[in-house]
Order: C-alpha cells, then structure tokens, then sequence
C-alpha cells in the first residue's frame, strides 16, 4: 500500500494579492507617464526659475521611482503613493511661481498636468474611495484654475472644460478599476473566511461524534459486557471468563482516561493480527485463528488509530459471538485478519450459532451498531453483517471503505485528504 500526496489547493485571490497587483500597475503607470513627461519637462525648463524647477521636479519625479521602488518591494506603498499626490499638487499650486518672465507664459499646458492621472490613480491606491473621489474632482479642478491663470496661458474655458473633462474621466476609470478589484478581493476573503468557519465547526463536530463513539463503546466494551457477562456467570468457566473481562475493562477506562491512539505510528497486519490471538486466549472461548490469503504478506503498514478501532470492534464481535451465538458444542467459531484485492485490511469474525435479525436488534443495545459499525466507519471502514436465524453470524471489516470514492468530505474541503493504493 503506498501513499500518494495529497493535491496542494492553489491559493484563491486574495485582498493582499489584488493589493500588491494594484501598487504595481500604478508605480508603472507613473514611471511610464514620467518618462513621457521629460520631453515637455525639459522644454519648458528654459522659461523656469532654476530655484523652482530644480527642486520641484527632483520632489515629482523622485516620488514616482519611489513609489515604483516600494510596489516592487511591498513596502512603504501608501506613504510612497501619498508622497506622489502632495508633490504633484505642491508642482501644480506652485506653477504660477516658476516662471522666469510672467508676461511670457510657456507654450502648451505646464508639465505637470501630464501627470494628473498619475497622482489621482497614486491617490486611489494610497487613501479610501471617498478621499480619493475627492482628489479625482480637487486635482483637475486645480489645474483649471492654473490654465486659466495668465501663468497658464489664459486658455478659453471651453478647452480647459475639456482637460478637466478627460482628466477626470480617465481618473474615475481608474478608481473604478482599483474599487472593484479590491471588493472583488474583499469578497473572496470573506468566502474563504466562510469556508474555513465552516470547515472548523464540521471538524469540530466529527471529532465530538468521534469521541462520543468511542466513550459509548468504551463503556459498553468495558462497563455493561462485563456486567452482563457476571450477571449470567453460572459455571466455573464462565466466572473465569468474566473475571477475565473485569480485569481487561480496568485496564481499558485506565488507558482512555490517561491516552488516545496514535495517528502518526502505524500497525504491520501481522501485528494487528498477533494482538488478535492473543485477545482469542484471553477471552477463553473456541475460535479457530484462520490465516486467509494474504496474511503472511508483507504490508505498508495501517494507521495507529485505525488498527485501535478495527481491533477493538474485532474484539466485541468475539464477545458477541461467546454471549448470543449460543452454547451448544457443536457451535464453531472463527476469526481471520488478512487482506484482498480491493482492501489492505479485512476482518472476518464468524459463528454458526444461532443467529439473529438485524433490523430487529433494539435501538438501546449499542453493542454492534456503536462499538462495531460506527467506530470502524469512523475510521474510515466498513462492516457487514451477515447473519439469519439458526444459520449463524459472519462480521466482515473492511478497511478503508471499498465503496467510498475519497476521504470524507470534511476533509476534502480542506485539501488534507490522503489517498491510498
């Protein structure tokens, strides 16, 4: 039996991820609108005071490598983004300084209007929706006011409308962008977030019902067999065979309250099988200790929790079969652990006793329907019974399920489910 790794679930979009993609596109977008920028920049540099272009297009240019630098990093991005607006706004306020001759404004519109998108969508990604709605209308609007100005050229108002117009435009288009991304993002955390609630409470749940099987079997393994047992003890080998089951139902509740199975170490077959054997001589009854095909065969080993489980059902199928197949001599009985070719692990546990109707076992004896079927089914097997009225019982353990397709569902929402071949 060898174990192959289980598929590693592909990270989902993330608000995080759709972050990052967002701070790089607009460090881009800045870098690639500055670089078209220098032409006019280096044009208009001759009608500039030295004082104010120097320093003011180190501040504007110097804020766009700075915001490029920390998208790729993923660090400082909103301090960087902020930087990019203030500059561009202290460049445009400040343009009707610059000029060298105020009488002679500059050819075209001032430079840093080229970069008007560039400190709106900088905005966007630095401050929320309304501050950057706010800067989307402020941003144009000033360099209206600026283009209007004699500095600006004192344009007709109908083409800086239309500036302001495409602006805007372009900016909202990019907010858009960037809003619907992020609640795209902020939608798929909180489905994720959902999802692993919902996966957190079925965990905790199977594991309530898992424990809740195993302490009813417990109690029924330990507690009433050995009751019941002493209560019909009549002869000298059924009193030794209930003071036997005493001493083992002392031992069981000192192990459950003290320890749980382990789930990392794993059981060869002929161990489980020899731990069987020995539970056949120390029960006292007739079974024969069958080996089918298989059973001397070397094995990848079974899980430590799967091994408690099916040897602990195997051992009350035994205790059922010595109590209600019947005492008449001429009852056989038998017990085999081995594998075929659909399972790596079957138990068979059989009697030609008496036999009986499994639809009419009453709801209250959790003897076979919880220390049997549902503590192997919890660890992932199955058990069939085969049984009539006065042609004797056969139990069968299967594990795992022959009929199941996968790991159970709780476990394959998680990605964690392992298979085996």
């Amino acid at each position: 039996m060898a174990a192959t790794p289980s598929r590693v679930a592909r990270n989902p979009i993330s608000r995080r991820q759709i972050e990052t993609v967002i701070a790089r596109s607009s460090g881009v977008f800045g870098l690639a609108f500055g670089a078209q920028t220098l032409p006019t920049v280096f044009e208009q540099a001759g009608q500039t005071l030295v004082e104010w272009s120097a320093p003011m297009t180190t501040l504007v240019f110097g804020s766009l490598v700075f915001a490029g630098v920390a998208s790729a990093l993923k660090r400082w991005i909103v301090p960087a983004n902020v930087i990019v607006v203030v500059a561009w706004f202290a460049a445009m306020i400040s343009w009707p300084l610059s000029l060298s001759d105020p009488s002679a404004p500059v050819d075209g519109r001032p430079w840093p209007w080229f970069l008007c998108t560039v400190a709106t969508a900088a905005a966007a990604v630095a401050w929320p929706v309304w501050a950057s709605t706010a800067t989307l209308f402020i941003a144009p609007l000033t360099y209206g006011v600026v283009r209007l100005s004699p500095a600006g050229g004192e344009t007709d108002v109908d083409l800086v409308a239309l500036d302001i117009v495409y602006a805007v435009l372009l900016g909202g288009a990019v907010l858009i962008i960037i809003t619907l991304l992020r609640q795209a993002a902020a939608a798929v955390d909180l489905a994720q977030s959902l999802a692993l609630e919902r996966y957190s409470t079925a965990i905790g749940q199977h594991a309530t019902e898992v424990e809740r099987v195993r302490v009813d079997a417990i109690v029924h393994d330990s507690v009433l067999t050995t009751l019941l047992a002493s209560a019909r003890a009549v002869t000298a080998d059924s009193q030794r065979l209930s003071a036997r089951m005493a001493l083992n139902a002392m031992g069981y509740v000192r192990e459950a309250a003290t320890s749980s199975p382990s789930t990392t170490e794993t059981v060869s077959l002929a161990e489980l099988a020899r731990r069987i054997s020995d539970e056949v001589v120390a029960l006292g009854a007739e079974f024969e200790v069958r080996s089918p095909p298989g059973a001397g065969e070397s094995d990848g080993g079974i899980p430590g929790d799967v091994a408690e489980a099916v040897y602990s059902a195997a051992v009350q199928s035994m205790v059922n079969s010595v109590q209600h197949a019947g005492t008449r001599p001429d009852v056989a009985r038998w017990v085999s652990v081995g594998r075929s070719l659909s399972c790596p692990l079957v138990i068979e546990v059989g009697d030609t006793g008496d036999g009986f109707v499994f639809d009419e076992v009453p709801t209250a004896r959790i003897g076979l329907r919880v220390s049997i079927i549902e503590r192997v089914a919890n660890a992932g097997g199955k058990v069939d019974v085969d049984s009539a009225p006065g042609e004797g019982t056969v139990v069968t353990i299967r594990w795992p399920d022959p009929s199941d397709d996968g790991p159970p569902a709780w476990e394959r929402e998680a990605g964690t489910g392992v298979t085996t071949a």
